[in-house]
């Protein structure tokens, strides 16, 4: 379930790059906030309280703008690929009661058979929720699947209230069988010759054909002193 934290928020009417900057070096984040068919109001958040608050996607956030509450859903964190610094914000106004589409992460728990491999084919599902009721993740157990276990999006189970919009024949896990180091070699051989790739020769093996050509020298000298 979703947390709902607190923020004061102030109304903006410097927009751009340089009004960005401006914002950010104050410690404030600017952001947008729209929807119900209202005009976007544009706003500033402050820093760290943000910062701490969109840590989960989904976040909920009741703005506090001008003495009056706006309940707001977090769609859309820009971040600074470099620095930890959150570059701007698109807000949804939604309401109490009403139900809103999400992406919602998949978190798998348990150890499935020996000599398997697990992989999680689709990170994450799409889901209709009540906006004050969106989980965190969706959990899947593999505890103890064999080769061969497939979970579909429309097997998992959902918390209450969640409606899947998924496709639900979309894979989420797929659990094969473990490679040995023999067959992983193999295949990699096999890439690389495709490929047109010559591996370069391994220096145990260099010096086997060293020591095999130094043998062979050895015996055409020593037949020649023979003679």
């Amino acid at each position: 379930m979703s947390d709902v934290t607190k923020l004061a928020a102030e109304q903006r009417t410097q927009f751009g790059k340089g009004a960005a900057r401006k914002i950010r070096r104050a410690d404030k984040i600017p952001a947008v906030m729209y929807g119900h068919g209202t005009d976007p109001v544009h706003i500033t958040l402050p820093g760290h309280e943000a910062m701490l608050a969109l840590k989960h996607t989904n976040a909920l956030l009741t703005l506090v703008i001008d003495g009056k509450e706006h309940l707001a859903l977090a769609k859309d964190v820009q971040r600074d690929p470099i620095k930890p610094v959150i570059e701007h914000v698109d807000l949804v106004v939604v309401r109490k009661g009403e139900k809103v589409t999400v992406e919602v992460g998949v978190h798998l728990e348990g150890d499935a058979a020996p000599e398997t491999v697990v992989t999680l084919s689709q990170s994450s599902l799409e889901l209709e929720v009540l906006a004050t009721d969106i989980p965190e993740w969706v959990t899947i157990s593999v505890e103890g699947a064999e080769v061969g276990t497939q979970i579909h999006a429309g097997e998992v189970t959902l918390p209450e209230g969640a409606t899947l919009l998924t496709d639900p024949e979309y894979l989420v896990v797929n659990v094969t069988q473990q490679q040995s180091q023999e067959d992983l070699e193999a295949e990699l051989e096999e890439a690389e010759a495709e490929a047109g790739i010559e591996r370069e020769e391994s220096e145990e093996e260099s010096g086997e054909e060293s020591a095999e050509g130094a043998a062979s020298e050895t015996a055409e000298g020593g037949s020649t002193d023979e003679s």
